[in-house]
């Protein structure tokens, strides 16, 4: 325990070290590429509202501190961040941090709804594969699979949102809740979970693929091994080797795969939320771009950058409990 309560802490003050300079250098390249595009969020607004004078715009530069240089603007924004504020919104006149708080909470069910998932359907197709390998089962799931990998999600959304939401009618279309309706307890639930079947299973199904596929791979190499040769001659259940010496051996390929897939997640909610109508962070970004609000986009990206580095941190975590040698080494 001690020894386990070393390697903790020694890797938490090591990623915190880290944690900086990779935030800024990730937000300076970000803050470039978007200074590069054409025109700002005072021309938008100006195009929107059928133009407007340049006195107009040059004070409205001012009032949101885009009259000045780049630079100024990059070391202001990063002030306000180590005081807890990520700056005003121009495009949507309110705090960015107000903004990205009221979307989270959508996005991050979002995820890790299709995370999980893709985890536990996807691990246990690749058990079922791996168990019956050669045969029938393993063919119609690496078929599905194989199927799964190949399409894009937004076509597989699309394509459930008509069959399933058009001709059907049984799901909703678009949102994450029916407006006007004010369901409370249960109702509530059922609601949600009515709308969010659909996108999630949307932004899963890629993953799905891929957990599966690793999963039987692992399974099929790690029950070659001296260990799992020696647990079947101790007398051990078939049962037993299969859960505890197979499938927790074959779980870390799996485990870490899963956390190098959060920024990936992230760029497929994005375009689910946009074809679902799905009120998350995905969507709050496109609209910043087309309104070329800054101040959104760098606040979109410090969260992800964030969420990102947390899921390694847990990915790290479960590494050591699924393996203990990780920790002693």
């Amino acid at each position: 325990m001690p020894r386990e309560r070393h390697w903790l802490l020694s890797f938490f003050i090591k990623t915190t070290l880290q944690l900086f300079p990779t935030l800024i250098g990730i937000l300076l390249i970000m803050f470039i590429i978007l200074k590069a595009i054409p025109g700002d969020a005072v021309d938008v607004m100006a195009g929107e509202s059928g133009g407007a004078s340049a006195a107009s715009m040059a004070l409205m530069r001012e009032q949101y501190g885009l009259n000045l240089p780049a630079w100024q603007q990059f070391i202001h924004w990063i002030s306000h961040i180590a005081q807890g504020n990520l700056g005003f919104s121009p495009r949507f006149n309110t705090p960015v941090t107000t903004l990205i708080l009221s979307r989270l909470p959508a996005t991050l069910l979002l995820m890790l709804a299709a995370q999980a998932l893709a985890l536990i359907c996807g691990i246990i197709c690749g058990v079922i594969m791996a168990l019956f390998v050669g045969r029938w089962p393993d063919r119609w799931l690496s078929l599905f699979s194989l199927l799964l990998y190949s399409l894009p999600g937004f076509w597989i959304g699309l394509m459930l949102l008509v069959l399933f939401s058009v001709h059907l009618g049984w799901l909703p279309s678009s949102g994450n809740m029916t407006i006007g309706a004010n369901y409370h307890g249960w109702d509530k639930f059922k609601d949600l979970l009515s709308h969010a079947l659909l996108p999630v299973f949307s932004l899963a199904s890629f993953f799905l693929a891929i957990y599966a596929r690793l999963t039987r791979a692992a399974m099929l190499e790690i029950a070659h091994q001296d260990f799992v040769r020696t647990a079947h001659a101790k007398g051990i259940s078939p049962l037993r080797v299969t859960v505890v010496h197979v499938l927790r051996c074959a779980l870390i390929p799996v485990v870490t795969v899963s956390g190098m897939h959060i920024a990936t997640l992230l760029s497929g909610a994005a375009v689910v939320e946009t074809v679902f109508s799905w009120p998350g962070l995905g969507r709050l970004a496109l609209d910043a771009v087309m309104a070329r609000d800054v101040n959104i986009l760098l606040g979109i990206l410090l969260f992800s950058s964030l969420l990102v580095l947390l899921a390694n941190f847990i990915v790290d975590l479960l590494h050591a409990w699924l393996d203990p040698r990780i920790v002693r080494n």
